[in-house]
């Protein structure tokens, strides 16, 4: 079975916490999107998301990929020859797979599989 993904949003990698509020305010304006402030990262809508850490995963950033069950593309993809980073998995409740990032990067941006 294929699984179906969307993107969820863009991960802009600042390495800077100023940069990181300037980015999103600045996206916000551009689109009309409300930004949120978070502790590692603010949002400009819900399209992108500027990382504050300098350690956030991807060179650039990430890509968010949303599906509804995680553990499923995780074994589609698997299947395809891609590899997984186990120590970003996290986990429901009921041990299914909340997230998990890929292994590598793809043109410059890590890619997050997420749970919709």
């Amino acid at each position: 079975m294929e699984n179906k993904f969307e993107l969820l949003h863009v991960g802009i990698k600042t390495d800077d916490p100023v940069k990181a509020e300037e980015t999103a305010k600045l996206l916000a304006m551009m689109f009309n999107l409300e930004v949120k402030m978070g502790n590692s990262s603010n949002f400009a809508g819900k399209y992108f998301e500027c990382m504050k850490k300098e350690n956030s995963p991807g060179t650039n950033g990430h890509t968010a990929m949303a599906t509804e069950n995680v553990d499923a593309a995780k074994a589609e993809l698997e299947g395809k020859g891609f590899s997984f980073r186990p120590e970003t998995a996290s986990y429901n409740d009921d041990g299914s797979l909340k997230n998990i990032y890929l292994a590598g990067e793809f043109a410059g941006f890590a890619i997050h599989i997420i749970k919709k």
